[in-house]
């Protein structure tokens, strides 16, 4: 019981700083484009690579790395809007922007899910 909790509260806690996040990029950015969905999206691959690395090289518990991967992160981060936005943007006729958004969000979550990877392993060991 103690696992889902800490996936709760988590999970919780990464919604809370995904809508708050979200909101600040997206009020600097201006519309017309889903820049805050891309910028947590990219800053939560780099975040769970990280918790990745450092678990595996045991500075983080069993514990820790549930509750940051799974709960925190994985409130924090989402395909779902992803996948909605870039149906919004191709309905809108809008096919460069789709391109574009895809493209970025896939490139940077992967290089940014290895370099974050990178950092928790150098961190650790």
């Amino acid at each position: 019981m103690e696992r889902y909790l800490l996936v709760a509260l988590g999970g919780a806690l990464g919604s809370l700083l995904r809508y708050g996040l979200g909101a600040w990029v997206q009020g600097l950015a201006g519309p017309g484009f889903p820049y805050s969905t891309l910028f947590v999206n990219a800053l939560g691959s780099f975040l769970l690579g990280l918790v990745v690395g450092l678990s595996l090289g045991g500075a983080l518990s069993g514990e820790a790395r549930l509750f940051l991967a799974m709960g925190v992160l994985g409130g924090f981060t989402t395909f779902s809007t992803f996948s909605y936005e870039t149906v919004l943007l191709l309905q809108d006729g809008e096919w460069s922007k789709a391109l574009l958004y895809v493209l970025l969000s896939v490139l940077l979550g992967l290089f940014l899910a290895f370099w974050g990877y990178r950092l928790g392993g150098a961190l650790v060991g």
